[in-house]
């Protein structure tokens, strides 16, 4: 099994976890900026996060035999404190980083007037870097966030093929399939989807276009969830290529079209033996398109 986790917080997670994750199978991850936990007071706290994204962490990932590549945004969440929304004059040039693949997370966590503004203006940014998105769906009146969220893509005018729309669940999934973009599921021990509910929607509506996740951030979740999803799929009764599209291809489609996804595997790294503090992490191709 091999997986490319399309949304998971590893400067959240420990060495431990990047461990586990290379024996699960995973080869490449996408980490999207997000809310840390604790509210940032001004747009200089963001740039040293996005500089940790796409250079200390894609090293330490790489230690590990993991490709690492960043999505980055003002998240929703703090869209609404004026303190944060001045980083929205400093993205642009993150978006043109080694490693960067889409514009995100973006979208809606309480729905106010200002998210609806930073979330229209970072997917023209996407567009103007022709970068793909993501897009998070806020955890209270998903079916209503979902339905916003899809009618301000619309409006922005890029091809739903660009977007992928994550944290979707029952309620949610049909409206994502139905508009022809990219639909995402979060993977979690407790809250958002279990890999039961997933794979029944998989069952229902087939691999085409659909992403699973772990999302494992700093609270209760669970990097192993991708690979934990397979073997869910591979119990009920899907084959070891639908798992691959899944877990592999259907992520590596979505973000290749960044141009920026590098799969290759890490040069200089040897499983089982400790990491080389050296080792090369820029990669020897980049991906254009798909690859499998």
């Amino acid at each position: 099994m091999r997986i490319l986790d399309p949304h998971i917080h590893m400067t959240s997670r420990t060495t431990d976890d990047y461990e586990a994750m290379y024996a699960a199978g995973v080869r490449a991850v996408v980490e999207p900026a997000f809310w840390l936990g604790q509210p940032r007071t001004s747009a200089a706290s963001f740039t040293d996060y996005f500089d940790s994204l796409v250079g200390w962490e894609r090293f330490r990932a790489a230690q590990f035999g993991i490709r690492h590549h960043a999505a980055i945004a003002l998240n929703p969440k703090e869209a609404n404190d004026p303190r944060c929304r001045e980083v929205l004059t400093e993205i642009p040039r993150y978006l043109l980083k080694d490693g960067v693949v889409a514009v995100g997370e973006v979208g809606f966590d309480s729905m106010t007037p200002a998210e609806d503004e930073a979330f229209a203006a970072q997917l023209e940014l996407a567009r103007d870097a022709d970068l793909p998105v993501l897009v998070h769906t806020p955890h209270r009146d998903k079916l209503a966030g979902t339905r916003r969220t899809l009618d301000v893509v619309r409006e922005s005018g890029l091809p739903p093929e660009r977007v992928l729309v994550d944290h979707l669940n029952e309620t949610t999934v049909a409206l994502v399939h139905d508009a022809g973009m990219w639909a995402g599921f979060s993977v979690y021990p407790d809250t958002k989807m279990d890999e039961r509910r997933t794979v029944a929607l998989l069952r229902e509506y087939g691999t085409t276009r659909m992403i699973v996740n772990s999302a494992a951030d700093w609270g209760r979740s669970d990097p192993l969830k991708t690979a934990r999803t397979g073997r869910e799929m591979l119990a009920a009764g899907f084959s070891d290529d639908d798992v691959d599209q899944v877990l592999w291809r259907n992520p590596a489609e979505f973000y290749g079209q960044s141009g920026n996804l590098v799969l290759d595997p890490v040069p200089g790294f040897v499983a089982g033996e400790p990491p080389a503090p050296g080792v090369e992490f820029e990669g020897s191709s980049v991906l254009r398109g798909v690859r499998a």
